[in-house]
């Protein structure tokens, strides 16, 4: 993850002042359960330059996602279909049974609690 995804980020973000993600509360109450819909940056900011990173699903559900999708037939990964509800790279990724929850699809070798690549690793966390 650091090197696919993580260190390609960090350059590409040193260049600009926001980034959007598709992060969701229920995606992890965990680790995303308080996602705000705008928040200060601090895993890719600095000290000396603030990054904005907008949330803009944060308050969404999966259903709402599949609601838009289907609604407005927008694109999406047909690995979705076959089971991989949470992608990330082919290593760590794997398809999920239906009622698991979509992140134990992702790093199954870990703990509910450690189930992040990087990328949002200074998430607000749930109180």
């Amino acid at each position: 993850c650091g090197i696919r995804k993580v260190a390609p980020l960090r350059r590409k973000l040193s260049t600009l002042d926001a980034w959007i993600t598709g992060q969701r509360q229920d995606q992890s109450p965990t680790t995303r359960g308080s996602v705000p819909v705008v928040q200060i940056d601090g895993a890719f900011g600095g000290e000396e330059r603030q990054l904005i990173k907008y949330n803009p699903l944060s308050h969404w559900t999966s259903a709402d996602v599949w609601m838009y999708i289907r609604s407005y037939e927008v694109p999406y990964n047909s690995l979705h279909d076959r089971g991989f509800v949470s992608i990330g790279c082919e290593p760590c990724t794997r398809s999920v049974l239906p009622n698991q929850h979509e992140r134990e699809g992702r790093w199954w070798w870990e703990e509910a609690t450690k189930k992040e690549c990087g990328l949002h690793a200074i998430n607000p966390t749930a109180s």
